[in-house]
């Protein structure tokens, strides 16, 4: 893991997620591309080049938000685009490989009962890329324990647990898995791919209507550093990442929630 992007937004708690971000990145010994899209619609008849002005301005606030940082020593570089994220990333990700985004999980929103805000809820929906959703003012602590939920063993992606394994390698953490039975599973849900296996530090399997329910349920006594889960269409959240938003009362972590893409 060597390229993270970190997608910076407007609110009060950005200069933590950075800040998070690259105490992570020290620890790992990743380089860190800090990045802001913006967008402008220039009125007929205007002289004056409005790209450049909001370019130099987003360039501007990018390296006042890396200045109020401890660096670390860690490298950082500043990528401002015009457009939307999404598409945005895409482009990075095509140029530089990016191997993890970690985003503040309220992004640019501004409304308290949201858990997941529209940009980092919208990379988590549509964004092929590992996300890092950091919570807000979420101070960094090295990762000793992960709680990965999800109601099915099977994956067909060579690469899904990736980042996970990482993680677990660079900070030696313990995975506890939680096998989360749900009405509709089959006995194939139940056999662990070996993939699955061969991280597993422990594992709890339970009875609940939804994978979300049996994180509720076992949370508290796991007590982890990272929740992980997969993103695919069987997984966890099913209906909540039908929309980018996720709202508290739906879904909240106390922890960074590290979403894998599978397949």
């Amino acid at each position: 893991m060597k390229h993270i992007l970190v997608p910076i937004g407007s609110t009060e708690s950005a200069q933590k997620t950075l800040q998070y971000a690259i105490d992570f990145a020290s620890e790992i010994k990743a380089k860190i591309f800090v990045f802001r899209a913006y967008s402008a619609q220039s009125k007929a008849g205007t002289i004056i080049n409005i790209d450049t002005i909001i370019e130099r301005e987003t360039n501007l606030y990018l390296r006042t938000m890396v200045s109020s940082c401890h660096q670390k020593d860690v490298e950082i570089k500043l990528i401002s685009a015009k457009g939307s994220v999404l598409d945005s990333v895409d482009s990075i990700d095509n140029e530089l490989g990016i191997d993890l985004i970690i985003v503040g999980a309220k992004s640019n929103s501004i409304k308290e009962g949201l858990f997941l805000g529209n940009t980092a809820g919208s990379l988590v929906k549509k964004s092929n890329l590992p996300v890092l959703a950091v919570p807000e003012n979420y101070v960094y602590r090295p990762v000793t324990s992960v709680l990965m939920a999800f109601k099915s063993g099977i994956i067909k992606s060579k690469t899904v647990l990736n980042p996970l394994q990482f993680i677990i390698d660079k900070f030696k953490a313990n995975i506890n898995l939680l096998l989360v039975k749900t009405p509709e599973y089959t006995e194939e849900d139940l056999v662990l791919h070996k993939d699955i296996e061969a991280l597993k530090t422990t594992l709890t399997v339970t009875e609940n209507a939804t994978t979300f329910q049996g994180v509720l349920e076992h949370i508290k006594t796991h007590n982890p550093d990272m929740l992980c889960v997969f993103r695919r269409n069987r997984g966890f959240f099913k209906k909540l990442w039908e929309k980018n938003t996720i709202l508290k009362e739906e879904f909240n972590s106390k922890v960074p929630l590290l979403v894998l893409k599978g397949k």
